[in-house]
């Protein structure tokens, strides 16, 4: 069998159909590959019993521990049978339930004394911890000596714990490792000699063994070691191979002109730009002038300019000869880009208009919904190159939609947007155009490494002068109600004050099956047996309650996905204009909206709400001269994680340091999400919080190999990996990111 291929080996063929079913379709194992990366979460040590004392509820556990008391007791008049088992382990006690038919097998075996593990969901039963109808493993021989002896062989050794799913348990994947476990000695090893023993690696097959059979807590730490580099160093190199092959890509050098249309918009401008808004500016500026494509990412802290730096630029490619267009993810944010867009231009946003100035350019705005004409003047618009600038949604992407001389790209909201989406806008230029990324969801740097290792990196991290602090607030609505009166209470005195206030809700409220469907009675009777389970609270329902009791008085409107585009555009207007004083809304108000009149902030179920959501969402106030306040209102249990995750947003406004509390709570699979799914193994060993180190030098190394030999051509090891982890679909998603 060839090198490579015993690793593309699936699974059936040597596990049997029932088993490699189950693998392929509850944990994405197909092939020996997959099984030998599927790594185990931790280990536990046969000699010492697990704290049955520390188990997570609603979790899948595997326990080691001793049977203390079996007892069989009837019930339903003698009709029906249950098996009561009392495990311990010197921290605790745990309770094992059987029933029925399945009673008869774990009576014999599950006798007093006897050693086993057990795998099962924890739940509570009359306020005891249970597992019901676990499955288990007995670890002693029937024989009273060899019991002792089965024992203490096991005592010592690491027993792996495996990820696993309700139809398999982890010795049973323990079992399917040993069986693939001999394909380690084929595995292919990605590292170049002489880096690997620069750094004093273990080999990769030896890496695999220790990782999966350790004999050794040492054992473990050296797999460890080895398979994290492996993971964080084969991405950087997929990465840097991108950044490379678009440095090789021609492009129109769109340089700054003098006395252009940028020049004139800064002339015009109010207020001096921060220093990080001037530092970014030239970063991108060096960018467009040279003849090969931007990609940078702009992150920046809420509220911190980044549309301002992005018109700058989008400026410089006009008075260059190019047209600039700006994706944003949905209607509402598209509007609200070409509104304060065309009014921070001015006239210059009306060339060839009367009124216009000679030095202008037409800003034409084109979503899905537009009528016929409008549309048709706005596609009109950019193919003759009268539009330098065009802001709009997915409806940009599609064929139709021609361009004169497309220069720089500019994408709000990176995590919206699909790397198809960004590439077929990109496609409408003669030459590959520019591109600009932005994202108010501050990333930590290794993420970004990560995640965007393809892009150049820009951080906005100060707020201009003028942008007032935020006081952020947990309301405890179930323990302290009054906590919650006084919050409306705080919100009628915002708008006594002339300010303004919205109201966030987690659902809209207006689906008949929510409200009158078998759903909609389940959650009735559900959230009425338990407030916990009750649907999130309504735009709709929060809105008609306000109105009638707690801002009685005040004009209160709503603001939903669901409303036709015309309506939501002319609710959104009236609340910048200040003729309405509460805007009832769920997240659409999330990204991009600026009201600078608009002060508070009340979240209602804010538990409902990731932590980065709530911070962007946040950013909605505090937009001008009067402080914001920003109050997160939950029913969520004190000692809870949520509530926990609530504190943590509440005590700070740094976007940065709640973005690194949030990776820690969700670990990377949302974050890498998108961005690492066209890269078969998303990451199994290391996780990009704690491993800035690691990955910080896998990229240098990465970044070495890859300027000495693009292709590769001397390292068919590392191509062989690579080309395992990109297969032909992925290759391309990733060149086109």
């Amino acid at each position: 069998m060839d090198r490579v291929s015993s690793f593309d080996e699936p699974l059936k063929k040597l596990l049997g159909g029932a088993t490699a079913k189950v693998m392929a379709e509850h944990l994405d194992l197909h092939t020996v590959g997959d099984l030998l990366h599927h790594y185990p979460r931790r280990y536990e040590e046969r000699g010492k019993l697990t704290a049955l004392a520390d188990l997570p509820l609603d979790e899948h556990v595997t326990v080691l521990a001793q049977v203390a008391d079996a007892r069989i007791l009837m019930f339903n008049n003698g009709r029906g049978k249950r098996l009561e088992v009392t495990l311990t382990d010197g921290s605790g006690r745990l309770q094992l339930v059987f029933f029925g038919h399945g009673v008869h097998k774990p009576h014999k075996e599950l006798l007093p004394g006897r050693q086993a593990m057990f795998a099962g969901k924890v739940s509570v039963f009359n306020r005891k911890m249970q597992l019901a109808h676990p499955t288990y493993q007995l670890l002693d021989a029937s024989d009273a000596d060899e019991a002792t002896e089965a024992v203490d062989a096991f005592a010592g050794r690491l027993l792996p714990i495996y990820p696993a799913c309700k139809q398999l348990d982890s010795w049973r994947i323990a079992k399917a490792v040993d069986a693939v476990l001999p394909s380690a000695q084929d595995a292919v090893d990605p590292l170049p000699v002489s880096l690997r023993e620069g750094r004093g690696f273990t080999p990769l097959p030896e890496a695999l063994l220790k990782v999966h059979r350790p004999q050794t807590k040492a054992d473990v730490e050296d797999a460890k070691a080895r398979l994290k580099w492996d993971e964080a160093f084969v991405l950087q190199v997929a990465l840097a191979r991108r950044r490379y092959a678009d440095t090789q890509l021609p492009a129109v050098a769109r340089r700054p002109v003098a006395d252009g249309l940028l020049d004139a918009f800064d002339a015009k401008l109010p207020f001096t730009l921060t220093e990080g808004q001037e530092k970014v500016s030239k970063e991108i500026f060096d960018d467009l002038a040279t003849e090969h494509p931007m990609h940078r990412l702009l992150q920046g802290e809420v509220g911190s300019g980044k549309t301002m730096v992005a018109l700058r630029a989008m400026l410089t490619v006009v008075d260059a000869g190019g047209q600039a267009a700006m994706l944003a993810p949905t209607e509402v944010l598209a509007q609200q880009h070409h509104r304060s867009i065309t009014e921070m231009m001015g006239e210059l946003a009306e060339g060839g208009m009367l009124g216009g100035s000679d030095q202008g350019t037409k800003v034409v705005l084109l979503t899905g919904s537009m009528g016929m004409a409008a549309r048709r003047q706005a596609l009109l618009d950019l193919v003759t190159g009268e539009a330098g600038i065009v802001i709009g949604t997915h409806a940009l992407i599609e064929d139709k939609v021609q361009f004169h001389d497309l220069g720089l790209v500019v994408v709000d909201e990176q995590h919206r947007f699909g790397v198809e989406q960004r590439d077929a806008l990109r496609s409408k230029g003669k030459q590959p155009p520019h591109l600009l990324v932005m994202t108010a969801t501050p990333i930590p740097r290794t993420v970004a490494m990560t995640v965007f290792g393809d892009l150049e990196t820009s951080v906005l991290d100060q707020l201009p002068a003028g942008r007032s602090p935020i006081a952020s607030h947990v309301v405890p609505a179930k323990d302290k109600p009054h906590f919650l009166a006084r919050a409306w209470e705080r919100v009628a005195e915002e708008v006594e004050n002339g300010h303004q206030a919205y109201v966030v809700c987690p659902r809209i409220g207006d689906d008949a099956e929510e409200i009158e469907g078998k759903k909609g009675k389940a959650a009735k009777k559900a959230s009425e047996e338990d407030p916990e389970k009750r649907p999130p609270l309504a735009v709709l329902e929060i809105a008609d309650e306000l109105r009638k009791a707690a801002l009685a008085g005040l004009s209160v409107e709503v603001l939903h996905g669901r409303m036709h585009p015309d309506e939501k555009d002319d609710v959104m207007r009236r609340f910048a204009a200040g003729d309405v004083d509460v805007l009832v809304a769920t997240t659409v108000i999330e990204v991009g909206v600026n009201v600078p009149n608009a002060t508070a902030m009340v979240i209602m179920d804010a538990d409902r709400f990731g932590v980065s959501q709530l911070h962007q969402l946040r950013g909605r106030v505090g937009r001008g001269s009067a402080p914001g306040l920003c109050l997160l209102v939950s029913e969520a249990h004190e000692a809870s994680p949520a509530r926990a995750r609530l504190s943590a947003v509440a005590a700070t406004l740094d976007g940065f340091e709640l973005s690194r509390i949030d990776l820690e709570q969700r670990r990377e699979g949302d974050v890498l999400g998108q961005a690492q799914s066209g890269v078969r193994s998303s990451l199994r060993m290391l996780t990009v919080i704690d491993d800035e180190e690691v990955i910080a030098a896998a990229r240098e190394e990465a970044v070495a190999i890859v300027a000495a030999d693009p292709e590769l051509e001397h390292l068919p090891e590392l191509r062989t990996v690579l080309a395992a982890l990109l297969d032909k679909d992925r290759e391309e998603y990733l060149d086109k990111g």
